[in-house]
């Protein structure tokens, strides 16, 4: 669920950003980088759509192939703070966007990691979800 909040909110930052850029520099620079920066966000917004999707669908099967899809979501998606840290430093943790969508990132990877990582507790029942 959290990786579909970071695309509604990848998409709805979208055309803050763009109106941001306009406001900051001269026109014939804002021509050149609204449309990659456009380009970057929608495809990355809606990519993180289906990746969310498919990840909570297969969360609940304790199947070999689930646990491949989600590890794996889960592992993507635990480099992007640090990513992020390592390529952007902290120079923009003064813009609000920055931050809010930061800390989304922060708890979409713990949330996944501990999900992907950690044995669920059984009350001695040995059913699975959706078997």
């Amino acid at each position: 669920m959290l990786l579909l909040l970071l695309g509604i909110v990848h998409l709805v930052a979208t055309p803050h950003i763009a109106a941001l850029i306009r406001h900051s520099v001269s026109q014939g620079a804002a021509d050149n980088l609204i449309p990659l920066m456009l380009l970057n966000h929608i495809l990355v917004g809606l990519l993180l759509f289906p990746l969310g999707f498919l990840t909570f669908y297969a969360a609940p099967y304790s199947d070999r192939w689930a646990q491949v899809i989600v590890r794996t979501t889960a592992l993507t998606v635990g480099t992007l703070p640090l990513m992020l840290l390592w390529l952007m430093g902290v120079r923009y943790f003064d813009a609000p966007l920055f931050v809010v969508g930061f800390l989304l990132v922060v708890a979409a990877s713990v949330t996944l990691l501990l999900a992907a990582f950690t044995r669920p507790r059984t009350n001695g029942c040995t059913l699975t979800a959706r078997s």
